[in-house]
């Protein structure tokens, strides 16, 4: 037998080579095969549920990088709850209505020079959004996401449009629906109104411009002094609304001066006086006149360029002094604020644009112009008229429409809304946030002022594809009809044939001849033609889905999504349920950042930074992709690069070498047959294991917390560092030299493989494949699947504080000499640690610390040789090391000869005649009972 036979080398057939994109659609087939969510669902009944809801993304288009983020998060989520303990389901969903499976349809059908029938085009588009529904669903099943996948919920299914009536009943019960000409975000592209979420700011340029409207009577006796020859100064960045100026704002509190300038007078606030003479070069103002702005209530001022128009000057909270003149152009039919100040002085709510953005046909000066695009023409009209102050470019933030990244319009049409101020629903809201919890904690304040200062929700839109808004309507007053009976019918048609069934319904089948207005006792009705806002059908999905499926509850532990749902899914969620409800749909709310490059840049096409995940998982696997998910702080921006996935690779293979190693070493162990009572092991065995458990501590609290970058990096670190680099490595002696069944390496094995069953059960939520494989390849009877198991039960040893804080000191030790010895090796006097003996000098308690261990040191440090001698007989050249203090290190190249087996060098070796290669401590191991260690 030749002394390479003597050594104890793991075999195992374990494969655990790269490899992911080929081996995890293996894996996948496995799960499929073996049914193995339905036995994770099994496992888990009767445990506590944790209903995390899914947020549906739309069913249009392949998965992108901000999609894989998303469904990592929750499925991590999921999978950690169920390790915890709980019964955590996952149903995901689908978003099936709105514009952009519209606009796709209508594309097709143009370049096919097809003209359908409603019925038909949204027949189009259901099968448009089924079409990317199963490739968003396998796309999603290949990220290794469990879930409920051939149960979805899906917004198009019969079974939840019909819910959406319902709840739309619900609503309309409440007194909560009301229809009005209000302005509204109105996209000249998409022909339609836009939800609040629908809108995005960006940066334009418009003139920003400072416009007379003269006296016309009333200000001498408002503020004595004046004079009459004076004109109130608005500044506006929008002067296309000019022609629908119905009134001048100030605020009651504000103190208002008549300021003289190149022989004008101007109203203006007091405070921007300075500022506002300054602008127009007028110097320092002489201010010639005071007053409180309620004084100037009732003062009739004259349009600036519409002869016949005299408006009044109007009191309003909204004014402010951060920029402009303290007076405020007031366009009811063109703005919000403008539009509530205009209620309560009955201002007339006089809408100039129409649907296509042009000025409509009675509009004086600008007939037929694109209203964007007369800010030009108002300008120049504004200066031949003498009325322009000032003027100046300005670059602010303007609504754009999130589809097209156009400009959109403030105009007031009639459109259908619910009341956030009936039944105190935002009030109702806003306590509801306090109740939630927000993670991160800054989501509770900006949540909380979306939904303080938003308009009320418009729920109509002049669209084709969606849920229709099933109102019937008094041609009289306009009111709708209140009757549950009436909603349910049309529900339970809904649900029969799907929305189609609304449009074909005769007025007839929804209302009775003899029924009158509730309202106005007229006898005429008609169907609303309208569609639903698509963010009213996700908001019910807590009614048509939590409350729906037995397997299910309400309210949800946990909505998660992107920080744009605060305004989005988020809000209209909570607004639906508080009103019908009385409560939020969610009892938490975790949001998560954007990706965005290495540079922190928006992905874009044109800038071709786009990364795909389906190239991510083609090159390297899903599992690097959710590691490189759980490796950020999603709170914020997260960067994706192929340099920083490269990273994560890197990360990826210490964590699976780590696995790999000690399944090779557990090759032909039986933990039933040969493992040790903890009592029994040694001491760095014992030592390992309470590390462990205190790293589970760690792992479950965060996973908790849903602080997954602390996972990972927890979890790396303990097996880079911990493991590879410090236990296994120290390890590797007593399982190559030990005899098979020697105490030492069943100890060895032992620790190992109580590790690995932690381990492997800690990487199962993240890294889901991986574990899988490790799991497969584990010795004794174990369940099919690791997604089935909750935490390990680490075995207990003694004093586990104890053996933590002493190794702590060991390693620093370690530590130390390893600094000592790395520049011989970067030299090469020595090829490795082997190749050297080291004395350490110390006294006091790190002396007889190391006392303890003084006759197993040499293989914690690594060397042939390690020698304990008192601090005062160090040498000039031994080495002091700043942890732990107290010790020095002098290192040497020995001079013994090396063993063959063990590679130690040892002065016994070639004392033994029949194995001349070998130590004495090799001989023990290989003829006789082995060597006895205690400690290491």
């Amino acid at each position: 037998m030749s002394y390479k036979d003597t050594l104890n080398l793991p075999k195992t057939e374990f494969p655990m080579r790269a490899g992911l994109p080929k081996r995890e659609p293996e894996q996948l087939a496995r799960w499929a095969e073996n049914d193995t969510y339905r036995k994770v669902r099994e496992a888990a009944q009767g445990r506590p549920k944790f209903i995390l809801h899914d947020g549906p993304p739309y069913a249009n288009g392949h998965i992108h990088i901000g999609h894989a983020v998303n469904k990592v998060l929750k499925d991590v989520i999921c999978k950690s709850r169920h390790l915890a303990g709980f019964d955590a389901p996952y149903v995901p969903g689908w978003d099936c209505h709105g514009l952009p499976i519209e606009q796709k349809v209508e594309e097709q059908l143009a370049e096919a020079g097809e003209e359908v029938t409603a019925a038909e085009f949204r027949r189009r588009c259901r099968e448009y959004a089924q079409t990317y529904i199963d490739v968003q669903r396998e796309e999603f099943k290949r990220l290794g996401v469990a879930g409920e996948w051939e149960a979805p919920y899906v917004t198009m299914d019969y079974a939840y449009e019909a819910q959406i009536v319902r709840e739309l009943g619900k609503v309309l019960e409440a007194g909560n629906i009301y229809r009005g000409a209000k302005p509204v975000h109105w996209c000249v592209q998409c022909g339609s109104a836009l939800a609040e979420a629908e809108v995005e700011y960006h940066d334009r340029t418009d003139p920003a411009i400072d416009v007379a409207f003269p006296v016309a009577e009333g200000l001498e006796a408002a503020c004595p002094g004046a004079g009459e020859d004076v004109a109130a100064v608005i500044w506006t960045t929008t002067p296309w609304t000019l022609p629908a100026n119905r009134a001048v704002a100030v605020h009651p509190d504000l103190e208002y001066a008549v300021i003289e300038g190149n022989g004008r007078r101007y109203l203006v606030a007091q405070e921007l006086a300075s500022e506002v003479a300054a602008r127009w070069g007028l110097g320092e103002p002489a201010v010639v006149a005071r007053c409180r702005g309620r004084d100037l209530e009732g003062v009739r001022l004259r349009h600036p360029f519409l002869e016949d128009r005299v408006v009044a000057v109007v009191l309003g909270e909204h004014v402010t002094i951060e920029a402009g003149t303290g007076c405020v152009h007031t366009a009811p039919g063109h703005g919000q604020d403008d539009y509530l100040v205009g209620q309560r002085y009955d201002l007339p709510v006089d809408t100039r644009v129409d649907e296509a953005g042009r000025f409509k046909e009675d509009t004086p000066h600008f007939a037929g112009q694109e209203a964007l695009k007369a800010n030009k023409g108002v300008v120049a009209l504004l200066e031949e008229r003498g009325m322009l102050v000032h003027r100046e470019d300005l670059a602010h933030s303007y609504p754009h429409c999130w589809r097209h990244k156009t400009p959109v319009l403030f105009r007031a049409t009639p459109q259908w809304f619910i009341s956030l101020a009936e039944n105190d629903l935002r009030n109702k809201a806003m306590a509801a946030i306090g109740e939630t919890t927000w993670i991160p904690a800054s989501g509770e304040h900006r949540i909380h002022g979306m939904v303080e200062n938003r308009p009320d929700w418009c729920i109509s839109r002049q669209r084709l594809w969606g849920v229709p808004l099933t109102l019937v309507a008094c041609d009289g007053c306009g009111a709708p009809v209140e009757d549950p009976a009436v909603m349910e019918a049309v529900a339970a048609a809904v649900e029969e044939r799907g929305v189609d069934a609304w449009f074909d319904m005769d007025l007839s089948e929804v209302v009775s001849g003899d029924r009158t207005c509730a309202h106005c006792g007229g006898g005429s009705f008609h169907k609303v033609e309208d569609i639903l806002d698509v963010w009213f059908d996700s908001g019910v999905s807590h009614a048509a889905v939590l409350e729906k499926r037995d397997d299910l509850q309400s309210p949800a532990d946990l909505y998660l999504e992107g920080s744009d749902q605060h305004r989005g899914w988020f809000q209209s969620s909570l607004i639906e349920s508080v009103l019908t409800r009385g409560r939020a749909p969610y009892k938490g709310v975790l949001t998560h950042g954007f990706t965005v490059d290495a540079e922190g840049k928006k992905m874009s096409k044109s800038a071709g930074n786009v990364i795909a995940p389906q190239d991510v998982m083609e090159r390297l696997g899903a599992d690097i992709l959710r590691l490189w998910v759980s490796a950020q702080d999603y709170s914020g921006d997260i960067r994706i690069s192929d340099e920083i996935l490269d990273q994560l690779a890197g990360a990826y293979r210490r964590i699976r070498n780590t696995g790999r190693f000690i399944l090779g070493n557990l090759a032909g162990f039986e933990p039933k047959r040969d493992a040790l009572a903890p009592a029994d092991l040694l001491e760095m065995d014992r030592w390992i294991l309470a590390e462990a458990a205190e790293v589970q501590r760690d792992v479950a609290r965060a996973y908790d917390e849903y602080a997954f970058h602390k996972v990972y990096s927890r979890v790396h670190q303990f097996c880079a560092e911990t493991l590879s680099s410090f236990y296994l490595d120290i390890l590797k002696d007593r399982l190559y030299t030990m005899p098979s069944e020697s105490r030492g390496r069943r100890s060895a094995q032992t620790a190992m493989q109580h590790v690995l069953e932690a381990l492997v059960r800690w990487l199962a939520p993240v890294l889901s494949f991986t574990a899988e494989e490790i799991w497969r390849h584990m010795a004794g009877k174990r369940s099919e699947s690791v997604l089935l198991e909750t935490y390990y039960e680490l075995p207990e040893v003694a004093d586990p504080e104890g053996l933590r804080e002493r190794w702590a000191r060991l390693r620093a030790v370690r530590a130390a000499v390893d600094g000592v010895l790395e520049p011989m090796r970067a030299d090469k006097t020595i090829g490795s640690a082997l190749d050297a003996e080291v004395d350490l000098y110390a006294d006091g308690e790190l002396r007889e610390l190391l006392e303890a261990y003084a006759p197993e040191l040499r293989f914690m440090l690594l060397t042939s040789e390690a020698r304990l001698r008192p601090a005062a007989e160090a040498p000039a050249e031994a080495v002091a090391a700043e942890e732990p203090q107290g010790l020095r290190v002098a290192a040497r190249v020995s001079g013994a000869p090396k063993c063959g087996r063990c590679w130690h060098r040892r002065e016994s070796v070639g004392s033994h005649a029949e194995h001349p290669e070998l130590c004495d401590r090799c001989v023990a191991n290989v003829e006789g009972e082995g060597e006895r260690r205690q400690a290491i």
